[in-house]
């Protein structure tokens, strides 16, 4: 049977290394190894938690699209540690998107990618957000408009210039995500960014930026020059 953490030999326990040391002095796989409390018949929890993040190339972004059923695979971990697991990385995700609360200024294309960037990049299906700007940039709302397959999401014309009337926005930035890591933008979004960046001229509200956000990375449409108007 496996062994829990609190039958190891001090030096060996995680729990109290973090008491004594602090956080940041354990390796990733030692505190997943908390998380888990024990491993298996043939690894310790933290032998577990290397084997798993091994698995995943050693990069929690990628553990953090992990489902529970994906991570039922490893023996030893069953439904109660898969949820630990996730609910501890949606943690995670929730305090950098709460830190990128922050940001009220746009000043560049990195500027609205820090700000979108916790909601989107861990994602397994594409999702379409929009920030609406004053004429200052100041972030007025950041909005998730729609939610798609693991290809491709609904970018509707209609709705983003209904709120941003509604807001009075003077700018828009757009944002979507690309699960398959490919940061390059396909026909489809530069059809549907010259659409929107159209209709948006009609009442005087400016397209400033599209960003396409995949492996902690981002493209944007400004910087490489597709927006026409800009």
């Amino acid at each position: 049977m496996s062994k829990s953490i609190k039958t190891w030999a001090e030096q060996d326990r995680p729990r109290e290394k973090l008491l004594e040391k602090g956080s940041e002095s354990l390796s990733d796989s030692e505190l997943i190894a908390i998380l888990l409390a024990s491993g298996n018949a043939k690894m310790s929890a933290v032998e577990l938690g290397r084997h798993i993040l091994k698995k995943y190339n050693n990069k929690l972004s990628l553990l953090g699209r992990c489902t529970a059923d994906e991570l039922k695979q490893f023996q030893g971990v069953g439904d109660a540690k898969a949820v630990t697991l996730l609910a501890a990385l949606e943690l995670g995700r929730r305090r950098k998107a709460e830190k990128s609360e922050k940001v009220q200024t746009i000043s560049s294309s990195m500027a609205a990618y820090e700000l979108l960037a916790p909601m989107m990049e861990d994602r397994l299906n594409e999702e379409f957000w929009i920030l609406y700007l004053d004429r200052a940039n100041h972030v007025i709302d950041r909005l998730r408009l729609s939610q798609g397959g693991t290809a491709a999401t609904i970018m509707d014309v209609k709705i983003i210039i209904k709120i941003a009337l509604e807001k009075l926005a003077h700018g828009i930035i757009l944002s979507h995500n690309h699960p398959s890591g490919n940061l390059k933008p396909s026909k489809a979004d530069i059809h549907v960014t010259e659409k929107i960046q159209e209709a948006a001229k009609l009442f005087d509200i400016k397209l400033l930026d599209h960003l396409i956000i995949a492996n902690n990375d981002y493209f944007s449409f400004n910087d490489e020059d597709l927006l026409n108007d800009n």
